[in-house]
């Protein structure tokens, strides 16, 4: 048995697997979303990405979990693929959710294109906080309004100090076993990164026909992927 540690990105917390957690436990696993410090559930606790890589970390450690397949979305796949390297033998594999990937010493808004010039200006006119984005930001990626309305209503200020403290690794992310999903809807190519990692030999690339939010587009899709994954 498997024991799934979901993270979704930036300003959503546990509830956005609410659609994938039911067919992982269907399958005989354990499934165990998470919020991060400072969002949904937890608004109002002081966090930055050190923070959140504890987060994960402690889930793992407080709930004894071993055979963790820990599955990072978006943003959280920083603070996931540090999380994975501290855990030691109870991790057997990440799957990384279309999502950025941790670098050692940059932080998140450094893949911007100003170099997160612009992301700080935000953070400084909303009090410390990346601010949910309108339906609007949602469209093209697969998404009924239904869903869209669902994860506008489940989005909560993001802690800007999780976004711009760098990543710390403890070895070459290369050398985690690893499945990059990559939702190819929005038409982006896969960033340079991640490229490289996957030439590296352990990373397997799997690639989803839908945008950015495939737990809210394609949960049954995205949980297949999940298990395939943990079958590895």
């Amino acid at each position: 048995m498997a024991n799934f540690v979901l993270v979704a990105g930036a300003r959503l917390g546990a509830g956005a697997w609410a659609d994938v957690v039911p067919h992982l436990r269907a399958a005989g696993h354990g499934a165990h979303p998470l919020t991060l410090s400072g969002l949904a559930e937890k608004r109002g606790v002081p966090a930055g990405q050190q923070t959140h890589v504890r987060d994960i970390v402690d889930e793992v450690v407080s709930r004894d979990l071993h055979d963790v397949v820990l599955v990072g979305h978006s943003y959280a796949g920083i603070p996931a693929g540090q999380a994975a390297q501290r855990i030691g033998d109870r991790l057997a594999r990440v799957v990384f959710v279309d999502s950025s990937v941790p670098a050692d010493g940059e932080a998140f808004v450094a893949a911007w294109p100003d170099g997160g010039v612009m992301m700080t200006e935000v953070f400084a006119a909303n009090g410390g906080f990346w601010p949910p984005s309108p339906a609007a930001h949602f469209a093209g990626h697969g998404l009924t309004d239904e869903q869209i309305a669902r994860i506008v209503a489940g989005a909560t200020p993001h802690p800007g100090a999780t976004l711009t403290e760098p990543a710390a690794l403890v070895r070459p992310l290369g050398e985690l076993p690893a499945t990059y999903v990559h939702c190819t809807l929005p038409g982006d190519e896969l960033s340079e990164d991640v490229a490289g990692l996957l030439a590296g030999g352990r990373w397997r690339l799997v690639e989803l026909d839908t945008g950015h939010w495939p737990m809210f587009s394609q949960p049954r899709e995205l949980a297949r992927v999940l298990l395939d994954a943990a079958a590895e």
